[in-house]
C-alpha cells in the first residue's frame, strides 16, 4: 500500500499542528538553542529564601524531564516531516514495509510498523 497524496497531506498537516503545539509547550519552560529542535530549560529565580530555592530546584528538575520528553516528540515529528519531503513517509525504518494507515492516524510520527515496534 502506497499512501495516497491526500493522506500524505492530511498527515503532514497533523504533524505541523503537533509541531506548533510542542514548540509552544517547550517555549513555556525552555528557550531554543542555536540547534534546530534543541531547547535549554529555564531556571526561574524565585527568591533568596531556602524554601524558595528548594522550590526553584524542584521545578527546574521537573522541567528538565518534561523538556526532554517534548524534545523527543519534536524530533520524531521533524523526522516524519523530512520523510514527507523526501517521499519516504509511511515506510517502516526497520523492515521497509508500509506502516498501516490506522497506525499513522494514531501516531503520524510513527517510525516502525506494528510488527517491528513490538520487537
Amino acid at each position: 500500500m502506497v499512501l495516497e497524496e491526500k493522506d500524505v497531506k492530511k498527515f503532514e498537516q497533523m504533524l505541523i499542528e503537533q509541531k506548533e503545539k510542542l514548540e509552544a509547550d517547550l517555549e513555556r519552560i525552555a528557550k531554543p538553542t542555536s540547534k534546530e529542535g534543541d531547547y535549554e530549560t529555564r531556571y526561574q529565580d524565585i527568591g533568596d529564601d531556602m524554601d524558595e530555592n528548594a522550590s526553584e530546584v524542584e521545578e527546574y528538575v521537573g522541567n528538565i524531564a518534561i523538556e526532554n520528553n517534548l524534545e523527543e516528540q519534536l524530533k520524531g515529528i521533524n523526522n516524519a516531516l523530512e520523510k514527507i519531503k523526501d517521499g519516504k513517509y509511511g515506510a517502516c525504518e526497520e523492515c521497509g514495509a508500509d506502516i498501516a494507515l490506522g497506525r499513522l492516524e494514531a501516531n503520524p510520527a510513527a517510525r516502525r510498523c506494528m510488527q517491528c515496534a513490538g520487537k
